[in-house]
């Protein structure tokens, strides 16, 4: 992922802030068979200390290829939104001569897959995920012997991958002049569609800890 000096992430708060915000959600990539192109399959996650957790189904085509080739990519990305280029077009040029851009925030991880496939590990796994996504404990105890995910587990199988390097890209114009990045976030906010007004917030975080851009 190519990384500006002025998007890249202020330090490593920054990035693990926003994946904890609710940011649990990516793409899994994993290099292809001999012949085939990339694997590539969306899905929740759970992090676990220096490892992200996951499980699929058992039919996915994705597992022969994590056999093959078991050093894999997880991407999460979010809070983007099309910027047009009139708005940002510099002072005394006309609007249509702005180039219009993509902002977006994107964490991407380098890990190592291990594939879980023994019951209990499972069970496991599945319990971790369900203390992140349904705190509450509104759920059936999982257990190896136990409907209704004792049924259920041999369907699945999990994946550890334990994660040796993490870049963050936090794409919001952060070179361009406070006023400049203060207009588009207004832009965003007023325009109100998809994810403007997050992704107006993430300008406006940044701006308030960068200022003015120094090289």
């Amino acid at each position: 992922m190519f990384i500006q000096p002025w998007d890249a992430s202020l330090d490593e708060a920054e990035w693990q802030t926003w994946i904890a915000d609710g940011h649990d959600f990516g793409i899994l990539s994993v290099n292809g068979l001999p012949g085939h192109p990339p694997v590539t399959v969306p899905t929740h996650f759970t992090g676990d200390g220096g490892q992200l957790l996951i499980h699929l189904a058992r039919p996915n085509p994705v597992w022969k290829a994590i056999e093959h080739a078991p050093d894999v990519l997880f991407t999460v990305f979010g809070d983007y939104a099309f910027i047009p280029g009139p708005w940002r077009a510099k002072p005394g040029t006309p609007p249509t001569d702005g180039v219009p851009t993509s902002y977006y925030t994107a964490v991407q991880f380098t890990c190592r897959a291990r594939i879980i496939d023994d019951p209990e590990q499972k069970a496991d796994l599945l319990r971790r995920q369900l203390a992140h996504f349904q705190p509450d404990g509104d759920h059936a105890p999982v257990a190896v012997d136990q409907p209704p995910y004792g049924r259920m587990l041999p369907g699945i199988r999990g994946l550890r991958l334990d994660v040796s390097d993490v870049v963050a890209k936090f794409k919001y114009d952060d070179h361009k002049p406070v006023e400049h990045r203060t207009a588009v976030a207004d832009h965003l906010t007023a325009r109100g569609q998809g994810l403007d007004v997050p992704t107006a917030h993430q300008q406006l975080r940044r701006l308030d800890r960068i200022g003015p851009w120094k090289p």
